[in-house]
């Protein structure tokens, strides 16, 4: 039995395949291809979905990882697709070199996580997958094949949920190490938050609004500012919130052993962009979670038609996220050509619960053209998604040309329109 990392989704695959060198990806590849079976890639199982199942042979990644190379001329690292950001970063940080960006879990791997187009926060930063410079993939032909950005279908591939083949290694973008601290506030009020909206998006390098949907008060701010120096000064204010003074509480006892580093405290970029730290336990374990991203500058109207559900919501929820993100030309990213605003559910472990909510969630938020993040739970079906990508019929021919017999489609990605219906 084989399950996600929260223990909420069970694999239906009958065969999972672990491979750790790319001959290994190549020859599990070619054997479900000559036996007409399907397959797919699965990496660190941070999906809430079947996205990564199939019917076939699933090849499990984690085991594919290192492989890194860095070339500071290019300022350029190239890694296997298995390997956990975390793992990167600390390797990246001791060469003095850093990402644009990291998600709240490092525990998520490289190759999984471009491939479904998660996200970090900030005005400015884009996606995980705007960093994919290039990118090796085993094709259903068995062979290895490489893309490079400015390639015809570089921006159909770089979000690819794994659609036309098993990417086995990345090379991203890099920047020079630089320094963060990560600041609390505290006592945000709803009217605040609405008015004053972009100057609370705006207020770091990376923000985070965390919520229950209370009546008053929003809930915590955590607002990760980069740093000129290790003195850099930062308000003690925040659209009437306050600057927490007291170093190291975390947003609930259940989360206080496992964040990054609070308080101001300066640090490296790794250590503090992620909101949980990689040795530790990520988020609550044991939950369901959802997503959706509305155009940014229609945030505030977003906001307003979930809070009037809070009496449905709050039930089932453990907290929601509120973060940003700019846009970008990949045409399955949820930030393809507009910047958004996340709207992030983490749910207790109620199917039953979550299930009832969700279709309100997903009406309340269908005027402002919301896109759900590929790997959480959602209910949009090949209809929904084409109204809100453009380009998923564009991205659709990429992959059937590229796999025209079907060889990495699934259940999953025929009921949201990636891959063509088959029987």
């Amino acid at each position: 039995m084989s399950r996600n990392w929260a223990g909420t989704y069970e694999y239906t695959a009958p065969r999972i395949v672990a491979a750790s060198t790319v001959d290994e990806v190549r020859s599990a590849v070619a054997a479900a291809v000559a036996s007409g079976g399907r397959v797919h890639a699965l990496g660190t199982r941070h999906s809430f979905t079947d996205l990564p199942d199939t019917n076939g042979t699933l090849i499990d990644l984690a085991g594919l990882e290192g492989g890194l190379a860095l070339d500071e001329e290019a300022r350029t690292v190239t890694v296997a697709a298995g390997t956990r950001y975390g793992v990167l970063a600390l390797w990246l940080e001791e060469r003095g070199w850093a990402l644009h960006n990291l998600g709240s879990l490092p525990h998520i791997s490289v190759g999984g996580a471009t491939a479904t187009g998660t996200h970090g926060s900030g005005d400015g930063n884009g996606v995980l997958s705007t960093a994919v410079a290039a990118f090796r993939y085993v094709g259903a032909d068995g062979e290895v094949h490489d893309v490079r950005r400015g390639d015809p279908d570089f921006a159909a591939l770089v979000v690819g949920l794994g659609a036309f083949g098993i990417v086995v290694s990345l090379t991203l973008d890099l920047q020079p190490s630089f320094r963060v601290r990560q600041d609390i506030y505290r006592g945000l009020q709803w009217d605040a938050l609405l008015d004053r909206f972009d100057e609370v998006t705006g207020a770091g390098y990376s923000v985070s609004v965390f919520t229950r949907w209370e009546d008053d008060e929003v809930g915590h701010v955590w607002v990760k500012t980069r740093l000129d120096t290790d003195d850099d000064p930062v308000p003690d204010d925040l659209a009437g919130s306050v600057r927490d003074q007291v170093v190291g509480e975390a947003l609930t006892p259940v989360l206080d052993t496992n964040v990054t580093e609070q308080g101001g405290v300066p640090g490296p970029w790794l250590l503090r962009l992620p909101h949980f730290r990689l040795e530790a336990q990520p988020s609550y374990g044991d939950e369901i979670q959802t997503e959706y991203f509305v155009p940014r500058e229609q945030g505030p109207e977003a906001l307003r038609a979930v809070k009037a559900l809070a009496a449905s919501v709050q039930p089932y929820l453990l907290v929601t996220e509120l973060r940003t993100a700019a846009a970008d030309e990949l045409w399955l990213s949820g930030a393809y050509q507009r910047d958004f605003l996340a709207i992030h559910f983490t749910w207790m472990r109620d199917a039953e619960g979550v299930g009832s909510v969700i279709p309100l969630i997903e009406a309340a938020l269908e005027p402002f053209g919301a896109r759900p993040h590929w790997g959480k739970f959602h209910g949009f079906r090949a209809a929904e998604m084409e109204r809100v990508h453009p380009r998923l019929a564009d991205a659709r021919a990429v992959y059937e040309r590229l796999d025209p017999d079907g060889c990495f489609t699934n259940a999953h990605l025929e009921r949201v329109g990636v891959r063509a219906p088959r029987g």
